[in-house]
């Protein structure tokens, strides 16, 4: 009688752990697709903003003026160069820690340096400045290069422990 008690209640452990199993692989999945549903969302919403974008741009390229008086122009400047810096400090210090989040910096890091050589060939005047700013537009297209291939790349991803 012993025995068949101490069957029964280790088959009646094992359908409770299959059963709690089958429960947390249901909800596991409804988290899955609660995940995938939000991430949809937030495509279709980034869709839209690129949808509504084209008529913002084309409203800009009628009213905005040929030129413009620009307060606070080098700190602007300065303040771009400082958050290339720092993108560039942060990307190397969690890249050599072997931190995959060095992949995100990267990734900003690059953006960051096209978005400055978009901006120093645009607001250059013709000449000597205009070269200047081709000059380092190449070598933040360089940068730009050197960062995407970081974030795109293996990586060495977590130092693993010996």
């Amino acid at each position: 009688m012993m025995l068949a008690t101490v069957v029964e209640g280790t088959a009646l452990k094992e359908t409770a752990a299959r059963s709690t199993g089958a429960q947390d692989t249901a909800s596991g999945d409804a988290a899955a697709r609660d995940a995938a549903a939000r991430r949809r969302w937030a495509l279709i919403a980034l869709a839209a903003v690129a949808v509504l974008l084209v008529p913002w741009t084309v409203v800009l390229a009628v009213t905005l003026p040929g030129s413009t008086q620009v307060d606070n122009w080098p700190l602007a400047w300065i303040g771009l160069d400082v958050l290339m810096a720092a993108g560039c400090a942060t990307t190397a210090l969690l890249g050599l820690r072997g931190d995959p989040r060095a992949r995100l910096t990267a990734s900003a890091t690059a953006a960051i340096a096209v978005l400055d050589a978009w901006f120093d060939i645009t607001t250059a005047g013709t000449g000597a400045p205009l070269a200047q700013a081709l000059l380092c537009a190449v070598a933040e297209a360089g940068l730009a290069g050197a960062c995407a291939r970081l974030a795109l790349g293996k990586g060495r991803g977590r130092r693993q422990a010996p």
